[in-house]
């Protein structure tokens, strides 16, 4: 690699990465899409002024100058927002328009530049939001965007160009590799600069078949077949071609040596000078004649006549050539066919003998020999790769309208099935075979809703029955033959059965005993807990154990085989009818609200332990409450102060209490319909989220008289 190809590829490479950093800066600093797209005119602009730059600080290269100025707009709308794509496509693009018009810069190439430039943007843009959905870019996908609308850069030469198409062609053939490859290495860098800002893996290896996405396989299996196809294509035409131009430059060296020969016969027979031998062979071939000492006798180079134009580039020192080819037929035999160098360019050349012994040497430029081969594959290929571009593009968009949009649906209905609703239908009905999976799946549905529904009939047969044994083991009878306390109480569940429970017996002649209780969780394993906690607790209250006896063994029975780690929170308490004593003890419950005769209902916090089955071995201690006449005795579960309505407020224990105290002076199942009726005002329509059960007692006093016997 000599320096001059060193200092381009440098130039080229600045210029490659001026927007590549551009985009690393924009992207760290405007993190979310968000802010992407409230700054996109502004990003815009700036990929503009790069494009502009790159008009006017190209890389001089040969008699052409390079640039990357389709870079920019790719990146501002590939990496950023299609409107910003679009707005840096037009400044860089108008404005390339108005350099070449006005201040003779790039001329020639003026109108493809500019519409490329432009519709570098548009396209961007365009398949960020319909192609890619405005996800990022893979970098073997931008590297083959940059590649594909750099070669539309160039195939629009090309178009605009087509009344001088040789110059197109040597300008193409100049500067299309590398504005193409430096374009397209571009958008593959700032595609993984991006990824990396993203905080996204750069992937070598192909994900899994389960985590593909089935447009992105489709897209890579039709991206790989037509690559495949348009290279074998465009490999027989070039091959086709190249041998055509052998056969047929063979065949035009040997019927100009023929020509030629002929001129030279009926010169000698005329007796005429060989200085009027000239004929022209080809398009930029020359011919001589030489004796058998190697003297020159008549030489003509085509070049040398007025009417023809050739690029500067490709013309040699007409002498020189002439004066080589000279040398070159004298050292060489009748038939040879061989390649040379005539006056520093590239030669084919034919020789033949004439019928006095001498030498015709007939030689074709080189590259002239393939132009026209060279030029049509350039053509083919620019076109091909345009054309691969858009329908590419547009099967995919095909396959993603009618296939995997479908599916995307389909898989949407299937998705509100599984999380429950099964109401919902799967309504794809544009082609046949989406119509027959939308009828099955609706018919697998309709099944599937048969079963569950005779499942729910079995399920609510069984809660009803789980919710009648769990009321039957309440108590409702409130109505004792005592004349010292009145009691009611209620258990609403937020189930068809729930986990709290309350529960009252006499323990002894004068001893009234009352538990209240929630269990963890809700439902039939919450119940079935609480049938255990209430057996055990009234079984051991009725032997006379004391009370936080009671409960350090209820809670050891309650820790073995509990897996669910449920728990109980309780209050219990005994009351001494003669007297108005209540021994209470509490685990972990809500505080009892307790009225004195003629004053309001207020909370009394006593001491707490630990809920009943949370740690085995526990301590509780029990603590006295002393009632006098007309005192009244409130206790319930946390489903009262913890319900919430609509806006999710808490009824909370302050509104309690003054529930409470709106309906002192009734009765106790009036206080507790009080207490129910305000605490559904204030939830209104929201669900009941937990269960709620009140005991309300009433201590009245008694004398020996007031009793007979206590009914249980």
């Amino acid at each position: 690699m000599d320096s001059f190809t060193i200092r381009i590829f440098l130039n080229m490479l600045v210029l490659m990465t001026v927007p590549v950093l551009l985009t690393l800066f924009l992207r760290t600093k405007l993190k979310s899409d968000e802010q992407r797209h409230r700054y996109r005119i502004l990003i815009g602009i700036v990929f503009g002024v790069i494009a502009v730059l790159n008009t006017h600080f190209g890389v001089d290269y040969f008699a052409y100058v390079l640039n990357v100025r389709d870079l920019a707009p790719m990146c501002a709308g590939f990496f950023f927002d299609p409107l910003a794509g679009i707005i840096a496509g037009l400044i860089g693009g108008i404005e390339r328009y108005i350099a070449g018009r006005y201040w003779d810069i790039g001329t020639f190439s003026m109108y493809a530049c500019s519409i490329a430039t432009c519709l570098a943007g548009v396209i961007a843009a365009f398949m960020k939001k319909y192609f890619f959905n405005r996800e990022s870019l893979s970098i073997g996908y931008a590297f083959f965007a940059g590649a594909a609308i750099e070669a539309f850069h160039m195939y629009a030469i090309f178009f605009t160009n087509r009344r001088d198409i040789s110059s197109a062609f040597e300008t193409v053939r100049t500067c299309s590799i590398p504005m193409i490859l430096f374009n397209a290495v571009g958008m593959a860098v700032a595609a993984a600069v991006v990824m990396l800002c993203d905080g996204e893996t750069i992937r070598f290896k192909r994900l899994p078949v389960e985590e593909t996405p089935i447009s992105k396989r489709f897209r890579f299996w039709l991206f790989m077949v037509t690559v495949v196809v348009v290279l074998g294509n465009f490999y027989f035409e070039f091959a086709f071609q190249t041998q055509y131009a052998r056969e047929y430059v063979k065949y035009e060296m040997q019927s100009s040596a023929e020509e030629i020969e002929r001129d030279y016969n009926d010169v000698m027979s005329s007796g005429g000078e060989m200085d009027r031998l000239k004929y022209k062979v080809g398009r930029g071939g020359c011919f001589v004649i030489v004796d058998n000492t190697g003297k020159r006798i008549a030489a003509y180079h085509s070049m040398d006549d007025p009417e023809e134009e050739y690029d500067d580039l490709l013309l040699p020192t007409l002498e020189e050539c002439l004066n080589d080819l000279g040398k070159e037929t004298a050292a060489h035999k009748d038939g040879d066919v061989f390649r040379a160098k005539l006056g520093g360019t590239e030669y084919l050349c034919y020789i033949t003998g004439t019928d006095d012994g001498r030498l015709i040497g007939v030689a074709m430029m080189y590259y002239l020999i393939y132009q026209a081969r060279d030029m049509m594959a350039y053509v083919t290929m620019l076109g091909i790769v345009v054309l691969f571009a858009v329908i590419y593009i547009l099967v995919a968009l095909l396959a993603q309208f009618m296939v995997v949009d479908k599916l995307m649906r389909v898989n949407e209905s299937l998705d509100k099935i599984t999380n429950g609703d099964m109401e919902e239908q799967v309504s794809v009905y544009d082609s046949s075979e989406f119509a027959s999976l939308s009828n099955d799946i609706n018919r697998t549905v309709d099944v599937l809703k048969g079963y569950i529904s005779a499942a729910e009939k079995r399920m609510e047969q069984d809660l009803l029955l789980a919710a009648t044994i769990q009321e039957a083991s309440l108590p409702k009878n409130f109505d004792f033959n005592h004349k010292g306390f009145e009691i009611y109480a209620t258990m609403n569940p937020a189930k068809e059965v729930g986990g709290d429970f309350y529960d009252f017996f006499f323990v002894d002649t004068d001893l009234l005993a009352m538990v209240i209780a929630d269990v963890s969780g809700k439902g039939i394993p919450a119940s079935l807990l609480m049938m255990r906690c209430k057996s055990a607790i009234r079984s051991l209250a009725e032997t006379g154990v004391r009370l936080a006896e009671t409960f350090e063994k209820v809670n050891d029975e309650l820790c073995i085989g509990n897996e669910a780690s449920m728990f109980v929170t309780t209050w219990m308490g005994i009351a001494d009818l003669r007297t108005g004593l209540v021994r209470c003890v509490n685990a972990g419950h809500e505080y009892p609200a307790i009225m004195r005769n003629g004053g309001s209902f207020e909370l009394f916090r006593d001491r707490h332990g630990l809920p009943l089955g949370g740690m085995e071995g526990m301590d509780y201690s029990e603590y006295e409450m002393q009632l006098e006449p007309g005192d009244v005795l409130f206790v319930y579960t946390d489903g009262l102060p913890e319900a919430v309505n609509s806006e999710v407020k808490q009824y909370g224990t302050d509104r309690m209490l003054e529930a409470l105290n709106t309906c002192r002076n009734g009765s106790m199942q009036e206080l507790l319909n009080t207490m129910h009726d305000d605490l559904h005002a204030f939830i209104g329509k929201a669900d009941q989220f937990d269960d709620e059960t009140m005991i309300g007692f009433r201590f009245n006093g008694m004398k020996d008289d007031d009793i007979d016997a206590p009914a249980n």
